[in-house]
């Protein structure tokens, strides 16, 4: 046990033993000698660290809530009420133990993260395996992970396979199996398998230690209602003691002032906000949703209109092979006579190709001759002695290939916002491969679910085509898209959203969409595991890499600004009452600080209920 925690149960025992001892004796003896120095002796020592906090904050100009009650105490002692001093010490030391530890509750979900900070790694040195502290790991250091470990570093597979648990880092709770190739991260867990992992980031510069860094940061930055209670609190606390003073002038009621000064402190005002704040966040961390601070998750709360980027957001970022048409020929002929010809291509819609040929066809050892490469048009090449040009329309009208057997094909492919390659070959066409960047399976349910929550309207900004976006839109039920849009036009489109609609929260993946998400109200990155970029440019980071955790923000954002204002109600309408009874003499000194403290705790345990705040998030992943 650490030494403050001892000293600090040794003096709630003492100060415990004593003010039980001097009710005794007040109810059996009462203010003899030996009763004024029992209270006396439980004042000082639950007291003492009350009269120190006030002091030191004195000096530097800070009235605070233990000022108050040393005046009260001091009050207390000066007229002879030496059983209310022992009761308003210990009762505001009992208060400040069972706050600080409900408080250390409300940060559990944070806690529980810095828990799963690994402590150990294990490399391969020199031939010999050797544990280490992780901060010591060397990047392209060889890190050995078992059954049951912790992965201490954002890394690459060498060797081996298996289940890892990636909570801590995506929210999610199934495992995932992770093989050979496959990109880790630290923090994350091994279920079963064995793995050995090239360190590609380590220290500070992973995944883990970069998600804990923001949550400790985001804890320090206030909202607005909070930062208006802490200004309200150092104006409010002077007024307090002066109004004390006025009561006494008028009233000549040393007592009645003495308890308005207790009564008065505005503890379970001024924790009402700070306390909701730390378990919402605390809560979307576990749940893989990282709000930048207190002001963001009030934002969150108010948004009216969501916009989102196009690829890498409502679609996974990588284009797939969607349909092969032929004319003539075999489907494996066609995909073969293509996979030869891109395979030397960089565009990305010959890495699709080739990514479905691979898993079709398999290895293939045939390559190409003359390749030609057709700026905005296409590729032409020789293969088994014939000319085969593959592109756009364009491409073909130039070798005066008529498209009249796809052209139907091509305009229903069109329609659906597909983008289409066409094959030719002499003077007919081959076939056509539609390529599109699939819509992501939970995008249109997390869609439905901010409409229903009540944002006002959904709007999609992209730099494709209006063909594709209009097909987006249509299959997620989106109320507008607009097109062709470079990173300049989606902060104008944004901003006349703004004016129009209020509060916009702009939805991207943190890379191109910068300038977006740094103009809206609210900027929300699609982070996915590794994304430096997405960390550092959105006010709100879904770590999972999807938009599931979208509504479940907007959700938890509100249910914690609900929260928050139920304990500033409760706290205001408690320090009315408390005043009513003082002027009209039912409450006397103990009976305040009780209820005073009372109302601290309630605060602080409503704020707790946050943490078990869990609207169905796995149904939309």
């Amino acid at each position: 046990m650490q030494p403050h925690k001892l000293k600090q149960n040794h003096r709630i025992i003492g100060a415990s033993i004593l003010v039980t001892v001097s009710f005794i004796l007040n109810k059996t003896l009462g203010y003899t000698w030996l009763t004024i120095m029992v209270m006396a002796a439980s004042t000082l020592i639950a007291g003492i660290p009350i009269f120190v906090n006030a002091v030191r904050a004195i000096r530097y100009w800070i009235v605070g809530i233990d000022a108050l009650v040393t005046i009260a105490v001091i009050g207390a002692w000066f007229i002879g009420e030496y059983w209310e001093a022992a009761a308003v010490t210990y009762l505001f030391m009992i208060g400040n133990y069972l706050e600080s530890r409900t408080i250390e509750r409300t940060k559990s979900a944070i806690q529980a993260l810095l828990k799963l900070a690994p402590d150990t790694a294990t490399v391969s040195r020199s031939g010999k395996e050797i544990t280490i502290n992780p901060e010591e790991v060397l990047p392209g250091e060889l890190v050995i992970v078992k059954p049951g470990e912790k992965i201490s570093i954002d890394g690459t597979i060498v060797e081996g396979s298996a289940y890892i648990n990636q909570s801590a880092i995506t929210g999610e709770s199934l495992s995932v199996h992770k093989a050979a190739s496959d990109t880790v991260y630290s923090g994350t867990i091994i279920e079963s398998g064995y793995l050995l992992i090239r360190a590609d980031k380590v220290g500070e510069d992973t995944t883990f230690a970069k998600i804990l860094e923001l949550v400790e940061e985001a804890q320090d930055k206030k909202a607005r209602t909070q930062k208006f209670l802490e200004k309200f609190s150092r104006y409010y606390t002077p007024l307090v003691i002066l109004l004390a003073v006025v009561l006494f002038a008028v009233t000549r009621d040393i007592v009645m002032a003495l308890t308005l000064l207790v009564i008065a402190c505005p503890g379970a005002l001024v924790i009402s906000a700070p306390v909701s704040i730390v378990a919402g966040i605390g809560n979307g961390a576990r749940q893989g949703v990282l709000f930048k601070g207190g002001e963001m998750l009030e934002k969150f709360s108010s948004v009216k209109m969501v916009a989102f980027d196009k690829t890498g957001t409502l679609t996974r970022g990588k284009p797939e092979v969607t349909r092969i048409l032929t004319y003539g020929m075999p489907k494996e002929e066609l995909l073969k006579i293509v996979a030869v010809g891109e395979a030397y291509s960089e565009h990305p819609l010959a890495r699709a190709i080739l990514s479905y040929a691979d898993k079709e066809l398999g290895r293939f050892d045939e390559k190409p001759t003359e390749v030609s490469y057709i700026p905005g048009q296409g590729i032409s090449f020789i293969f088994e002695d014939k000319l085969v040009l593959i592109g756009n329309r364009k491409l073909l009208a130039s070798r005066n290939i008529q498209l009249d057997v796809c052209e139907s094909d091509l305009a229903e492919e069109e329609l659906l916002g597909q983008t289409t390659v066409i094959i030719g070959h002499k003077q007919r066409v081959l076939g056509m491969i539609s390529i599109a960047d699939p819509v992501r399976k939970e995008a249109k349910q997390v869609i439905q679910r901010l409409k229903s929550s009540g944002i006002q309207r959904v709007v999609m900004l992209t730099g494709d085509n209006p063909r594709a976006a209009k097909a987006i839109s249509d299959q997620l039920g989106i109320d507008e898209a607009y097109s062709e849009l470079l990173p300049q036009d989606k902060v104008r489109i944004l901003k006349e959203l703004q004016n129009k609609y209020g509060s916009v929260a702009m939805v991207g993946d943190g890379v191109n969409d910068a300038p977006a998400l740094a103009a809206a109200d609210l900027g929300i990155a699609i982070g996915g595991t590794g994304s430096d970029i997405a960390m550092e440019t959105g006010d709100v980071v879904l770590l999972s890499g999807n938009v599931s955790g979208l509504a479940y923000g907007l959700d938890l954002s509100r249910a914690t600004v609900r929260n928050m204002k139920q304990n500033i109600s409760f706290a205001i309408l408690v320090a009315i009452l408390l005043l009513g009874g003082v002027l009209v003499k039912s409450v006397n000194l103990s009976y305040g600080m009780l209820i005073h403290e009372v109302s601290v705790l309630l605060v602080v345990l409503n704020a707790i209920r946050l943490r078990g705040f869990n609207t169905s998030l796995e149904e939309i992943k």
